[in-house]
């Protein structure tokens, strides 16, 4: 799918989730209070809304555990975002670290103008130079296209009420059996799988090449299998691999297609790949 046709279809997207929210919340309100409750309520998801939309970025930057990078710590991953990001025409996004073995990677924001992209120091240390610009690639993708967007309210909304089920005190097993598939059921409403397919076919264009990504993608499986993760399951939209075992609540908030189909449809891109290594 194009960007600006992705991009479109995700503010779309968006403004129809705003709009069911303060359908059924003005719904439960009216039932309630009549029309006062119903003004409330409305009133009360707007405000929400907002501050999720301005504040995403700070609250998954908060969760992750990431700090900005300042340029004398990593001028070559500045210059590499930035001259990605050039070549999206998009502005260089702020540079964000996470102190942590696990590779990763995420973009959160609202757009191609007010975007953070995180990259963890296990990732840096795990990838070759053309891998780790495949990665960024691909999370730039999903900043051109407004990915970002959706991601990131999917994954605090989500991630909200997961935490809410822990001031259930010995309610919270119940709280999280309810709240649970309702978060899941967020994502799963808000995000589709073919959103990676996108960025990934993106990235490619980006580097020139679908090969760096295709390998960095195979290196990050093989090696978020021996570095131990922990984190919010709500957090699983955002990285560029599933880097949760598919068991417990972790399964249910799974919104990536499997990474053997991802690596296939990359090397598609090229298909004359495997002639040319022989070759060589």
């Amino acid at each position: 799918m194009p960007g600006g046709l992705a991009a479109v279809l995700n503010i779309v997207k968006a403004w129809l989730f705003l709009v069911g929210a303060c359908a059924v919340f003005g719904g439960i309100g009216f039932a309630v209070a009549g029309y006062r409750g119903l003004s409330i309520l409305v009133f009360c998801v707007l405000m929400l809304a907002g501050a999720v939309y301005w504040y995403a970025d700070r609250i998954i930057l908060g969760m992750v555990g990431a700090r900005e990078l300042p340029l004398g710590e990593g001028p070559l991953l500045h210059s590499t975002v930035a001259r990605i990001a050039a070549t999206a025409h998009v502005p260089k996004p702020k540079l964000y670290a996470i102190p942590d073995g696990h590779p990763r990677a995420l973009a959160a924001g609202r757009g191609p103008r007010a975007s953070a992209l995180v990259l963890s120091t296990g990732l840096v240390a795990a990838l070759t130079p053309a891998e780790l610009e495949g990665v960024i690639a691909h999370e730039l993708a999903h900043v051109v296209r407004r990915d970002v967007t959706i991601q990131s309210t999917a994954a605090v909304v989500a991630a909200a009420l997961v935490e809410t089920s822990r001031i259930g005190g010995w309610l919270e097993r119940a709280l999280l059996v309810v709240l649970g598939p309702v978060a899941a059921a967020v994502v799963h409403v808000m995000l589709s799988p073919k959103r990676e397919f996108g960025a990934d076919r993106a990235a490619a264009g980006l580097c020139g090449s679908p090969h760096g990504l295709a390998d960095a993608l195979v290196r990050l499986e093989q090696a978020s299998e021996l570095v131990a993760f922990r984190a919010s399951p709500a957090t699983e939209p955002l990285y560029t691999i599933d880097p949760f075992a598919d068991d417990g609540l972790a399964a249910l908030f799974a919104s990536h297609p499997p990474v053997g189909e991802r690596v296939q449809r990359l090397r598609e891109l090229d298909p004359g790949w495997r002639e040319r290594l022989r070759a060589a």
